[in-house]
């Protein structure tokens, strides 16, 4: 059984027992996390696609870790003008371990 969700302007594929990097999610660790924004659910036998979302669906998962990402470098320049710029950029994230799926 596994599910495709939206969150933070993504679509992730989930299923029970994934961990998974989300876009920052309010909460601490430990805590639970309802996501209701279930674009499709599969079983063995049954596929349900939502008109967009799936109604009565939801993905429980509980909150691993609060973090940022790596740093990334941005080099931005023009051409003979000698003008030169890089800065950095550390993007937060969530980490969600996955405990069900509840289909409607």
């Amino acid at each position: 059984m596994y599910a495709i969700v939206k969150t933070g302007g993504k679509q992730y594929k989930v299923a029970a027992g994934d961990t998974l990097r989300v876009e920052k999610i309010a909460g601490d660790k430990g805590s639970m996390v309802e996501l209701k924004d279930v674009l499709m659910v599969t079983t063995d036998t049954d596929v349900k696609v939502g008109k967009p979302t799936v109604a009565g669906a939801k993905v429980v998962g509980e909150i691993v870790e609060q973090d940022r990402a790596k740093k990334i470098l941005v080099f931005k320049s023009k051409r003979r003008k000698s003008s030169k710029k890089m800065i950095g950029h550390r993007q937060d994230y969530t980490a969600l371990k996955i405990k069900e799926i509840v289909a409607a």
